[in-house]
């Protein structure tokens, strides 16, 4: 399934960054290209995200995009190799919540993921030391769909 994870993802880079929207070719943010990779490898989504604001979660210092990861995907321990596929979600600052999520592309000397980013759509970015060093999780798709 990695495989199919990795070429829906690629299939959305151009989409332009829209909060909260989770069209291909028409708009996505971070979590609506998860979401949109999910309906094309998996099936219907089983939980629509209720409206969120930029900060979500933030003023509560509340796990909520954490919590409905472990609810839906499936958590990939911390021993086990990064590979393609796995979505991968990020702590943007210390002490702030985990709010931002990409699906790794590419895995070994040269990883990369994909991902909607405020100002530049969504993107195949290097996964640099810095973005590295946010990743405070990972999570495997379902096995055989839904």
């Amino acid at each position: 399934m990695s495989g199919a994870v990795v070429m829906a993802a690629r299939g959305w880079i151009g989409t332009p960054y829209r909060h909260q929207a989770s069209r291909r070719g028409v708009g996505a943010d971070c979590l609506g290209l998860v979401r949109g990779v999910w309906r094309e490898v998996a099936g219907p989504e089983p939980e629509i995200p209720p409206p969120y604001t930029r900060d979500w979660s933030e003023p509560q210092g509340d796990e909520r995009l954490w919590r409905a990861a472990l609810r839906h995907l499936r958590a990939v321990p911390d021993e086990t190799p990064w590979q393609p596929g796995q979505v991968l979600l990020f702590r943007m600052r210390i002490g702030a919540v985990a709010k931002h999520l990409g699906i790794l592309s590419q895995a070994g000397a040269v990883p990369a993921f994909v991902h909607a980013y405020s100002g530049r759509g969504v993107i195949e970015s290097a996964l640099t030391r810095p973005w590295a060093r946010r990743v405070v999780a990972r999570f495997a798709f379902p096995e055989g769909g839904m």
